[in-house]
């Protein structure tokens, strides 16, 4: 079993208090991420094997990613990332469930590997989007 590096105990907290209540509906968590050199981002080996990874493990809680889109500058702010990745889960829970999942070790020790800095925003998952699509 993986065990996913939280820096904010008190939204786990939150996330978990959801996920066992009746409120618990689907998420997007916007992962802004800056990747070590020796990742390659974004035409690397270690790379893509990450992002397949996490691909597979997604799909074993019912979630996927929505899309990845390289940054290619800041307009503001002082936050440097190199991607920002929005991955949609079915629940809170099954965002919970992901370090139990087979396969969740390979996941989270590329992940290890990869990733140098990560900010991860929860945000509703159910919303329609502003054009109406």
């Amino acid at each position: 079993m993986s065990k996913i590096p939280f820096r904010n105990p008190g939204e786990l907290q939150r996330i978990k208090a959801i996920a066992g209540s009746a409120a618990d509906g689907p998420i997007i968590m916007l992962n802004l991420n800056r990747y070590k050199e020796v990742c390659e981002f974004p035409d690397g080996a270690l790379y893509s094997r990450y992002m397949n990874a996490l691909d597979e493990l997604l799909h074993k809680v019912g979630a996927k990613a929505l899309w990845r889109a390289n940054v290619m500058g800041q307009a503001a702010g002082e936050q440097a990332i190199d991607e920002v990745l929005a991955v949609w889960y079915p629940s809170h829970q099954a965002f919970l469930d992901m370090p139990q999942q087979p396969g969740a070790d390979i996941n989270y020790r590329l992940r290890q590997e990869c990733v140098a800095e990560a900010t991860i925003h929860r945000c509703p998952g159910n919303r329609t989007p502003l054009d109406g699509s």
